[in-house]
């Protein structure tokens, strides 16, 4: 009669379940890759600045601190109300100041002011400050739309509350831009600023269902291949933002 050790035992139990795991794979076992949770859509922070404004250039530098983070979409767009103190911004476009302006109505204030920092489309206030970052992106943005881009068109879908929104393309250059200021408040220092807005663009409207939108020409003077691309859902007049769109 044969005998088992303890030892026996265990390693027959091991070659045993070497043989048969192969097979526990096959028949329906975990798929890794399935069970990895999806990413969360980033929230938008948009800084609203001026290489004219001596407040800006420390908001500047702050925000390029959390550039990188994948829960964080950051843009930065240059405004041009600054320019009459004698230097004109390089980068700033008045349908940038529109945006700005649309939020000033939103959120009532008195006056449009820089630097300023929107999240998400439903909180401002001035200046990068990280804790009121932290605080208002504590929550993970659960965002249901979804995004296409083929061909020069990108096809939005899903479900968002309200159900009507305007579509906006944003094209924003990532690279670490410094612009020589050799006027104004600024003049004499060099600024660094990145994740700056190139181009702002209303696609038009969409009213909760699946939609498919024409994206413009390249933007002048600037190389589409040096950009990037984004899309967002925003709630009209300067509402919160519903979907974020990254390609």
């Amino acid at each position: 009669m044969q005998t088992w050790s303890k030892n026996s035992i265990m390693l027959s139990f091991r070659r045993l379940a070497c043989a048969v795991a192969p097979f526990l794979v096959l028949i329906g076992g975990p798929d890794p890759a399935a069970a990895r949770p999806r990413a969360a859509a980033p929230h938008v922070l948009e800084l609203f600045t001026a290489q004219g404004c001596t407040g800006c250039a420390e908001a500047d530098q702050a925000l390029k601190g959390v550039i990188g983070r994948p829960d964080l979409l950051v843009l930065a767009f240059p405004v041009d109300y600054w320019d009459y103190l004698g230097w004109k911004d390089t980068f700033a476009r008045p349908e940038f100041t529109q945006r700005q302006a649309a939020y000033k109505a939103r959120f009532k204030l008195r006056e449009t002011y820089s630097p300023q920092l929107v999240i998400d489309g439903r909180s401002e206030g001035p200046g990068v400050d990280l804790a009121r970052i932290e605080h208002a992106t504590a929550t993970v943005a659960r965002r249901t739309l979804r995004f296409r881009l083929s061909h020069g068109r990108v096809r939005v879908s899903g479900w968002a509350p309200g159900g009507d929104a305007d579509v906006w393309l944003v094209r924003y250059d990532p690279q670490d831009q410094a612009v020589a200021v050799k006027s104004g408040e600024n003049r004499g220092k060099t600024l660094s600023q990145q994740n700056i807005v190139r181009a702002l663009v209303k696609l038009g409207r969409w009213r909760g269902v699946t939609a498919t939108y024409d994206l413009p020409a390249a933007v002048p003077a600037t190389p589409d291949a040096a950009l990037k691309t984004v899309v967002l859902v925003q709630a009209p007049r300067g509402g919160a933002i519903l979907g974020v769109g990254q390609f």
